[in-house]
């Protein structure tokens, strides 16, 4: 059924592709109604490359079923790497911030991808997450990265609330299983995302990662 169209409205595709992009994150009609336009002053080949790239998107892309980072390869290329440390596994709240610490250079272990972060107020709780696999990777070996045990856990999540809280209940729940837990050093700016931290400030915070629970 097509969609009822209000007084003075664009032509029924415009408005939407005005939904559409408006249905985003921080996406409001007016700034989807300047990319409906950008879309539509660009030329089909421009357009075409677009409906491609999210076709791609959804069809080639995936999760990791081993550590939850966007990959179209399963496993991913780090958590197949033999050059990788598999007993360390630095633990994120989403793939940009793997994407971030990576670019380091420093860290050659491999990653846990969370997909988010503990938030009871947002109705986010750990089943919500990729918690009880993260903790079936340090519990049975065959579950990691080719298999090796898990020595060490680095908790990489953001300084700010939601974080805190995030790596304090993994840090309960991690230290019953006899795996050493660090924390990625107080060089990072409370309050910030890693995304947006220098490569500076990560390969500090990597360096300088305190076990959890020391001063």
């Amino acid at each position: 059924m097509p969609m009822a169209r209000r007084p003075h409205s664009y032509p029924e595709p415009v408005e939407r592709l005005i939904e559409a992009f408006g249905r985003m994150p921080g996406i409001g009609r007016r700034t989807a109604t300047r990319l409906a336009f950008h879309v539509l002053k660009d030329s089909p080949e421009e357009a075409r490359s677009l409906c491609e790239a999210v076709q791609d998107v959804k069809e080639r892309v995936a999760c990791c079923s081993m550590c939850w980072q966007l990959t179209e390869v399963d496993p991913c290329p780090i958590c197949s790497s033999p050059a990788r440390d598999a007993s360390t596994i630095l633990v994120v709240e989403q793939p940009h911030d793997l994407m971030s610490l990576e670019s380091t250079g420093m860290y050659t272990g491999v990653y846990h991808v969370l997909t988010g972060r503990i938030d009871p107020l947002a109705g986010v709780e750990p089943s919500d997450l990729t918690v009880a696999t993260l903790f079936e990777r340090v519990d049975d070996p065959s579950c990691n990265c080719r298999g090796e045990q898990v020595s060490e856990i680095i908790l990489g999540l953001n300084p700010n609330l939601e974080g805190d809280s995030t790596a304090l209940y993994l840090a309960d729940e991690l230290t019953r299983r006899s795996v050493r837990v660090t924390r990625l050093a107080r060089g990072l700016p409370s309050g910030t995302q890693l995304e947006y931290a220098s490569t500076a400030v990560l390969a500090d915070a990597l360096e300088g990662r305190r076990d959890v629970g020391s001063g």
